[in-house]
């Protein structure tokens, strides 16, 4: 049994490497431009051992845009979720989504830009959770318009445009450590906050 656990936990850290390494070489060269055999070149592993684990470079593609789509779903929507005002729901969801994307920027960069080269099934389940992901923002919006706290705006263009500036961070964000989140993460929530924030009445 230990073994067997052992295994599968070895396999799911190689994925995890596969697919960290795919992301950068792809947002090197572009897709179309790289096959398998440079992404098991680039991890030091045999063909046959990569597809072991992955059947195509588009399941690959399809694994990293899981990261920057499914995986703030999982991750970050809980906050909305949990006790507390919708701004200081959304200001969490803020901080968790910049911390996530710094920790996935080159992920971020190859689903903008690789996305279209999905599937359409696999794309499909990816922008399902796109939608999903600025329905629940679209949400918080909406119920902080009716406390008072955000002043009143078409909640689906604000949620468009929130995600918009925090996932354009990916575009420009070099530094990975805590003081540069800290950073970006304090400029974007003051000026997200102060321009939903409602004014005097």
């Amino acid at each position: 049994m230990e073994e067997r656990v052992a295994r599968r936990k070895s396999s799911a850290e190689r994925q995890t490497e596969i697919v960290s390494a795919a992301a950068r070489i792809v947002a090197d060269h572009g897709y179309a431009a790289v096959g398998m055999r440079d992404i098991a070149d680039a991890i030091g592993i045999r063909g046959a051992s990569l597809y072991h684990h992955f059947s195509s470079k588009e399941e690959i593609l399809y694994a990293i845009c899981l990261t920057v789509t499914q995986e703030p779903v999982e991750q970050n929507l809980p906050l909305l979720d949990a006790a507390g005002t919708p701004t200081e729901r959304l200001t969490a969801l803020i901080g968790a989504h910049i911390r996530h994307l710094l920790h996935r920027r080159v992920e971020y960069l190859v689903g903008l830009h690789e996305r279209p080269a999905l599937t359409p099934e696999h794309r499909a389940d990816v922008d399902g959770y796109l939608h999903y992901y600025n329905r629940r923002v679209r949400d918080v919006l909406t119920a902080g318009m009716r406390s008072g706290e955000f002043r009143a705006l078409d909640p689906g263009l604000a949620a468009l445009g929130i995600l918009d500036m925090l996932n354009g961070v990916s575009g420009w964000i070099r530094g990975t450590d805590d003081t540069d989140a800290d950073d970006v993460v304090a400029s974007h929530t003051a000026l997200l906050l102060g321009g939903l924030r409602a004014g005097p009445t």
